[in-house]
Formats: C-alpha cells, structure tokens, sequence
C-alpha cells in the first residue's frame, strides 16, 4: 500500500487538475458516466459519475496499477429555486480551490462563503477511512447537499 502522505499529496494534486481545474476530460468508461482523470509517474486518478443536479460517483486513485484508495458520494440539489447545478458548482469549485491553496487536504471543517451561497463541509476520520457531509445554503436554507466516504483499498 502506498505511504500515506504521497497519497493525500496526489488526491490534491488531482482533483486540483481535474473537477476544480476543469480538465482531464476522458472517454466514458461505462455507459452514461462522465470521467476526470490525471496520472503523474506510477499514479492514476479517475472520477467517473452519472447525472447533473442529482448525480453519484467514484473517485479511485491507483499506484502501479493497483487500487490504493475510492471515495464514493451521492449530491442533489434540494432546493432548485434557490440554486441550479451551476451555481452550486461555481461554489464548491472556490471553496476547494481556496483550500488547496492554503495547503489543506480536502477532509472536512470547511466553511467558505460565496456570492451563490454558504458553502460547509464536514467530515469524520481520515485519508485512510472517513465519511462526510457537505452542504450549501442559499438565504439561511440548504439547498445542496452531497454525502461521501471512502478510504484506503487493502488487499
């Protein structure tokens, strides 16, 4: 299994480059998936997800081609009157944009605010098991929400 650092170091580098850099656009590995990939050295990165407003996912990272670590998560729009699926993600790509910037990792006890909206995200445990919640709320109303949990892959 890889060391655990150079993991957290490559999650953050990879969804720096893909969903909040808006690239790695890849070919659809399952019929109606949108995949995001990176790869740097002996590392690979994919997330591939179904939907738009309502829509699940996976990320998996491999070292060597062997599954190191996935996040799987589930988001929605609650209230689309308040906010579209835009917006929504205007919002959580500056909020984990300013964080990557600060040198944080992407787990939990994050609050940033936005024009489109009140963005927080909360977590439990660490890189190598962890659940979480993140939110959106529009004039003091959710209207966004996402769960998600992963972990690290063992043989």
């Amino acid at each position: 299994m890889a060391a655990l650092e150079p993991l957290k170091e490559f999650i953050v580098e990879a969804k720096s480059n893909t969903y909040v850099g808006g690239g790695g656009r890849r070919s659809s590995s399952r019929p109606g998936s949108r995949d995001i990939g990176y790869e740097r050295d002996r590392w690979r990165y994919v997330d591939s997800y179904f939907g738009g407003t309502d829509f699940a996912g996976q990320e998996t990272v491999w070292q060597d081609d062997r599954p190191q670590w996935a996040m799987n998560y589930f988001g929605r729009i609650i209230r689309p009157d308040l906010i579209n699926g835009e917006k929504a993600g205007v919002v959580i790509k500056a909020a984990l944009q300013a964080m990557y910037r600060d040198k944080r990792h992407f787990l939990g006890g994050t609050e940033f605010r936005h024009a489109h909206g009140y963005y927080i995200d909360n977590s439990r445990g660490d890189i190598a098991h962890f659940s979480g919640h993140e939110v959106i709320f529009v004039d003091g109303e959710e209207a966004y929400e996402l769960d998600y949990r992963g972990g690290v892959i063992r043989p």
